[in-house]
């Protein structure tokens, strides 16, 4: 397995999990959207993530949460590009760029990121192309449909078995386009395009994504399923999402990807420390 990621000359340790901040700079996310959309909050959210012990800042433009509005290529850049260039100058920090689009991922790059985190495992146009030649790891998630549309009745027969059989299909595939495993994480995409009951049965059987051979990185913080779980709405799910994360470390997960850093670093620290005792 994997112990350890290059991503743009900053070393990500994988010996044990790592907790990658969100920091959504788009006016409509479901938890956090419009709270830092200046280059100048954003940078001060991303100095509290890493102050709080984050290994990673997750940078995304575009809103993925179910019935989101799609963004042009240039509305996106304008949000992002600032943003990652002011973290990569200021902070010593590993940057990764949330998108889809070729275009952003070339100029995030460009502009300072270091991972290129896909919800879509790099399908829409040139996408593949322009993650070779960033020559940085990169995240392929699973999605079933689009974010508009994912949650309208979404039906699998084995939920694990279909979500693994699609990433070892995207990995092959980033083989075969030169992006070597070594550089590849994988994500099965809690909450994206699955039922509550697909995303618990996910995080129970997380153990079987091992045998793909990639990191595996979980989104679990503060989605509708913790709130249909607990009849609580987003500000309240704090308690939720961090025990799913402790869950997901128990099942070999080496990236947590949160809004709340500092608990979440917390609950990593002593899941990974119960698993290191003898």
């Amino acid at each position: 397995m994997i112990d350890s990621l290059d991503c743009a000359g900053k070393r990500l340790d994988l010996s044990r999990p790592q907790v990658m901040g969100i920091l959504n700079v788009t006016p409509d996310s479901f938890s956090d959207g419009g709270l830092f959309v200046s280059a100048e909050s954003a940078l001060l959210q991303a100095q509290k993530m890493l102050h709080e012990g984050a290994a990673i800042v997750d940078v995304g433009g575009e809103s993925t949460r179910p019935g989101a509005v799609a963004v042009g290529i240039q509305e996106e850049l304008d949000r992002v590009i600032p943003v990652i260039e002011a973290i990569h100058n200021e902070l010593d920090v590993i940057v990764s760029v949330d998108t889809s689009k070729a275009e952003v991922m070339r100029e995030a790059v460009h502009a300072g990121a270091g991972i290129i985190n896909d919800v879509r495992a790099l399908r829409e146009p040139g996408a593949m192309e322009a993650a070779g030649e960033a020559d940085v790891p990169v995240c392929l998630m699973h999605m079933s449909g689009e974010p508009r549309t994912m949650q309208e009745a979404p039906h699998y027969g084995d939920v694990v078995a279909t979500v693994k059989a699609f990433l070892h299909d995207r990995m092959r595939q980033c083989e075969q386009a030169g992006i070597t495993r070594e550089r590849l994480i994988i994500d099965p995409g809690f909450g994206f395009g699955k039922t509550v009951a697909h995303n618990l049965t996910l995080v129970k059987r997380l153990g079987e994504f091992a045998a793909l051979g990639a990191p595996i990185l979980m989104g679990v913080s503060r989605k509708s399923t913790i709130g249909a779980i607990l009849d609580r709405p987003v500000e309240q799910r704090l308690a939720g999402s961090v025990a799913l994360a402790s869950l997901c470390c128990q099942g070999g997960t080496k990236i947590l990807r949160a809004h709340d850093v500092a608990a979440t670093v917390d609950a990593v620290k002593i899941c990974h420390a119960v698993r290191m005792a003898e």
